[in-house]
This record gives structure tokens, sequence and C-alpha cells, in this order.
């Protein structure tokens, strides 16, 4: 089937990052329970906790003169980097993987006395890795009986000489390495440019390296520090809800159309929920809104670093709730300062963005997941939804068999995944479906299981090759994704014995599946008799090209009475976002969901270029200029589109040579 995909050289080497990136936070993702229990009993319990037990903490002497070892120092030293160093080892090779990587490991914690993240995030994947070779050395070759035999020794072995090679090879260099680094943010907390790292890592995280950059980079620096400092300023320099808060503060108050409907709800997600994920697509489709969230993260930065604020462990998912739990006990001030403020400069910057930038916020929000779609004004398609990647409406593809196992995927497996994923399992048990299975998963962990993978716009293309044989379905917003109603409906049709022919209608047929049902008019009720007239029909455009072309089919409206001027720069504006040739030389203009108020009364227009004129590329014959309210636009579009998945009756148009003819064709448009 055919999909959009982006040119592969602007995207493998994004990709290759992405993927090491998902990698290294990876192995802290899973272990972030941990992380957090270590922070809440260091913030409690050490000597200048908020409940410092001596025994818990690890200060002071027991009864017989002897230190307390307490449980923070051997948490931070042996307990986490062990369980990084398993997980990256399991990722690699399973349980037997993830035991050699800790065995490894040890040998670099005990020579370098000081906690080793870094050197468990390279000996834990180095111990599965060469496991693994070793393995097939000898693969099939083992006599019968002797397979636990060898598998025991030779993982025994080869952990023991890793623990050698980290104790005396590895945990100098990563010791050197920790010790340069911190050196590194040292130097520019002194010297006052610790903030410019913002430039970095807010352009970073909208590319979804946002965990690879906490987890996999700052988490092990961060943790080294509060350590040595108590709390680390690291932990907040990507995890800081102010940025994004404030960018969507500004969509509540200046974005146009689905943007500022779905803005609050966001806001909430992304400040409380802490999953940062869900403003990025905000952040997309107006690039220049990056410059909101690098002074937001600049102004976090420098105000903890003017009041000597940090937490003392990582606050993950970055809730304002993970943060203040996270909080040392003499930062709340700063802490909270750093985030108000971070979220004011934000909202400042990306007011004045919006205010001063004319843009479709609504268009292109949905644009790369759903062409449209009648009730909201909106190109759809079925195409579009088995491509999962906006393919041109006029694509075919079929489904194999009913859909049973549908997969949210997202760079970590957690957070928006997880909220994409819950709201439609809702939307497909409401539809009558509960035993289809809807569930979130990490792109690491796909496996060519599923019916449908649902992925943000970006991550597709690292989705699709652990999972070919499944339908891929592209979305720019998690919350509220017009696609999800796209899916409830290709689950319908391919769970339904009654619509066996191929799903491969063009768009419009998608709009209103229902009304192929008998149940649009009864939803959309009875449409006016007049929505297309003789004078609406033009068997010869006179337009050579396509914005010439959707000024005609405007005008055509206009001369109804059934838009004004503003529809039809609507008109213009929504081609701009998404285009909406469709297949079989059709073209379906019309305006933005934001112009609904320029409809008067709903009306169609169509017009016949019999040489046909250029359409992004396609060929049009056919442009029909559609105006509707509310639910009529459902019937229109459904009517439109049995007439053009018709190849008889596409035919009957290029030949006709009377607007009776045309008007005999359409004619269900005014049934």
């Amino acid at each position: 089937m055919a999909t959009e995909t982006v040119a592969k050289p602007k995207t493998s080497a994004r990709v290759h990052v992405q993927k090491f990136g998902t990698f290294l936070s990876g192995m802290i993702m899973p272990n972030i329970g941990a992380f957090i229990a270590w922070g809440l009993i260091t913030a409690l319990f050490i000597e200048k906790g908020w409940i410092p037990v001596p025994q818990l903490g690890g200060f002071g002497t027991n009864a017989e003169g002897v230190p307390n070892t307490g449980l923070v120092g051997p948490m931070i030293t042996y307990l986490l980097p062990l369980l990084i160093a398993y997980t990256g080892g399991r990722m690699v090779y399973d349980v037997r993987g993830g035991v050699v990587g800790a065995i490894g490991t040890m040998g670099v914690i005990v020579g370098a006395g000081i906690p080793m993240f870094i050197g468990a995030m390279i000996m834990g994947p180095l111990g599965g890795w060469t496991m693994k070779k070793i393995d097939s050395i000898w693969e099939g070759k083992i006599r019968p009986g002797f397979e636990m035999l060898v598998n025991n020794f030779s993982a025994g072995i080869w952990g023991a000489l890793l623990a050698m090679l980290g104790f005396y090879g590895i945990s100098p260099l990563v010791t050197a390495f920790s010790t340069g680094a911190g050196n590194v943010v040292q130097f520019l907390v002194n010297n006052g440019l610790l903030p410019l790292t913002s430039i970095f890592i807010e352009p970073a995280k909208v590319l979804f390296l946002n965990n690879a950059i906490n987890h996999g980079v700052l988490t092990p620096l961060g943790i080294q520090q509060s350590l040595e400092q108590g709390k680390s300023i690291l932990f907040l320099l990507e995890a800081n809800p102010g940025p994004g808060l404030g960018i969507l503060l500004a969509y509540m108050f200046f974005g146009r159309g689905a943007a500022k409907a779905s803005a609050p709800g966001a806001a909430i997600i992304h400040f409380l929920g802490g999953i940062h994920e869900i403003y990025f697509p905000y952040v997309l489709m107006r690039p220049m809104l990056i410059l909101a969230a690098i002074a937001g993260g600049m102004t976090g930065i420098a105000t903890l670093a003017v009041t000597g604020s940090g937490l003392v462990a990582p606050a993950a998912p970055g809730s304002i709730i993970a943060v203040i739990a996270q909080t040392s006990r003499d930062s709340y001030f700063g802490v909270i300062l750093a985030v108000l403020l971070a979220a004011t400069a934000s909202f400042l910057v990306a007011s004045v963005i919006l205010k001063t930038t004319r843009h479709s916020d609504e268009g292109d929000l949905n644009a790369a997941t759903s062409k449209m779609e009648a009730m909201k004004g909106k190109k759809s398609s079925v195409s579009s939804v088995l491509t999962g990647a906006g393919a041109g409406a006029g694509g075919v593809a079929v489904m194999a068999g009913p859909i049973k196992n549908i997969v949210f995927a997202c760079d970590a497996g957690m957070g928006s995944s997880a909220m994409g994923a819950s709201v439609l399992r809702n939307k497909i048990k409401a539809a009558g479906f509960p035993d289809v299975k809807v569930t979130n998963a990490s792109i690491a962990n796909l496996s060519d299981t599923y019916d449908v993978v649902v992925t943000h716009q970006d991550l597709t293309e690292r989705a699709k090759p652990a999972t070919s044989s499944a339908v891929h379905v592209s979305v720019d917003n998690f919350m509220n994704s017009p696609r999800y109603e796209e899916i409830v409906e290709l689950v319908q049709r391919s769970n339904s014995a009654e619509t066996a022919a191929p799903a491969a209608a063009a768009a419009p047929a998608a709009e209103a599946p229902a009304e192929a049902a008998g149940e649009a008019p009864a939803k959309a009720g009875t449409p006016p008799s007049d929505i297309l007239v003789a004078e609406s029909v033009v068997l010869n455009g006179s337009a050579t090209t396509r914005d010439a072309a959707i000024d005609e089919a405007g005008q055509l409206l206009l001369a109804r009475g059934a838009v004004d001027n503003d529809y039809i720069l609507a008109m213009h504006e929504r081609e701009e976002s998404v285009s909406t040739y469709m297949g079989s030389f059709l073209a379906i203009p019309h305006g933005t969901n934001a112009a609904k108020d320029h409809i008067m009364k709903s009306a169609v227009s169509v017009i016949r270029y019999p040489d046909g004129i250029d359409w992004n590329g396609k060929q049009v014959k056919f442009v029909v200029g559609v105006a509707g309210i509310n639910n009529e636009h459902l019937h229109i579009l459904s009517s439109i589109a049995k007439v053009f998945t018709n190849k008889a009756q596409v035919a009957q148009l290029e030949a006709a040579t009377s607007v009776d003819e045309v008007l005999e064709l359409f004619g269900k448009v005014n049934a």
C-alpha cells in the first residue's frame, strides 16, 4: 500500500540518533520506580532530611561505634547500577544477557568506588552482546544432556572475566569521564552558562529525544551530583514542566480551531500528568514556538542556578507533583519559582508568535492524522487510515481479516501512548467491539504480531521495520486525534460480515460510512433539496491551476449565497495544510473547521476540466466545492463518494454533454 514517508536523507540520521537515545533511556525507564524510592528515602532519612534516621540515612554510628551503612549508600552504589546493567543486558540477550551484564558491572562498581551509572550502561549491553556472540560459536554443537552445564559455566566464566575487565579496564575510563562531565557541568554553573543548554535540550525534546536526554544523560550525571551535594539541578534541565505549560496556555488564549480547543486538556495532562509529549505537536505545527520553549527552559535553569535549587532524584514523569515530591528540603522556593518563571517566559514569547503570525492551527494539528473528516470539515479517507501515513486518497488497501489487536507505540512505551490507547480503547468498546485488544508499548519492544500500529508521525518510520505486516496509522496528537474515529470505522468494517467488499473507497466514502447503512439520514436529518443546482455545474472550467480552480469552485458557492469571501480564503488555507485531492481525478476543496461560521447554507459546486489540471502533481478533472452545515456535510460527501468510487459513473461524468446528465448522476446529493 502507498504511504507517505519522510525522505531518507532527512530522517535516517535522526532515526539512528533516536534509536540510540531510546536504547539508553530504555535501561533507565523500567527502573524509575527504584530511583524514586531512593529519592524518597534520601529526602526523608538523611541527616538533613525531613525525618533524620541514622540507621536508614547512613549517618552517625551504632551502639558499638560502627558507622551506620543505611539504605541510601548501598542503593545508589549497588542496587541502581546493577538494575540498569541487568536491564541493558536483557534488552540485548534476554535474561542470560542481563545476568552476565550485571556480573560485569559489579567489577566496574567495586573498581571505581562511586556510583557507576555510565559504567552500568556500558557493561550491561556489552555483557549481553558478547554472551550472545559466544553462545553462537557452539550453537547446535552441544551434546544432549550437557546444555545446562555448558550454559551455566560459559556465563559464569565470561561474567567473571567481564568483572575483571570492568575492575581494571572500564572503571578508570568511566571514572575519568564522570569526573570530566561533572567538571563541565560545574564550569557551566560557575560561569552562568548552564541556561544555554536549553538551546540544545528543547529542540531535541520535540524531536522525541526527551527520554534519551533526561534518563540517558542527565539522570546518571545528576545522581552523582546529588550524592555529593544532596541535590542536583540536572534533574530539572529537561523535566521542568514550565516551558510546555506556557506554550499550551498561549494556545488557550491566542490559538485557533482545534488547537485552541484541545490546549486546556493538554495543559492538564502535561502539567499534572507529566506527559510532556502532549505539547510537542503544538510546537511542531508552529516551528517558531521552539523559541518559546528555549526561553522558558533558559529562564527556569537560570532561576535554579541563582537560587541554588535542585532535586534529590529524577522527577519521572515530569509532573509538577513528581517535581515537588523530589525537591530538596531547601529548594522548594527556587524549584517552584523556576517552574512559574519558565511558564511565564514561554507564555509571553509564544503569545507574541501566535499573535503576529497568521496560521491555521486547527488545520496543522490534524494535518498528519486526518485528511478530511466531514463532521469537522476535514478531509478524511479510508486509504489514509489504512496506510497510516496520509497516503493519497486514491490508494487501495484491503484488510486481510478482522482487526483484533491494536498497539500504540511511543519512544518509551509510557505516557502519551498509554493515554492514546486508553482513549481509543473506550471508543472501540463504545462502538460494540470489546474483544478488540488495545495496548501500548515502546517502539523498541514491538513485534510483528499486531493488526494496527498507531504512532506519532515522527516515529512511524521507526515502527515500520518491526511491524511490517501491520497497518500503520500516524497521529500528531495523542489526546483527541480525529484518526481515532477513523480507526473505529476501520474496526467496524473489518469485523462486519456485511461489509466484505474491499475497504478501498476514496476519502469521501469514509466521511459517511454510516449513511451506507442507512444511519446518516436519521442522524443528519433531512438535507435541503437544493444543495446542487444547475447554476452550480460547469462542464468546461476555465481555470488552469489548482488555486484558480479553488477560486472558481468557491465563486459558484458565493454566487449561491452559501458562503462569504472569507470561506473561499479558508479553502485555500485548507489546501495549503492538507491536499484535498481524493483520487479518481477528483478534488474536493473546502474551508477549514474554523471557517464554518462563514457558511450560510449547505451547497455543492461541480466543475469539470476535460483536459485536466495539475493538483499537487496529480491530474484532476473534477473539482467539487463543498460547504456543509452540521451533519449535512456527511450526506453530501457520502453521495459524492458513491459516484466517484464507481468507475462507470466516473466515465459517464467525463462523457456528459449536458448539465442535466451531471445532475442525474449526482441526484442522490439532493435526495
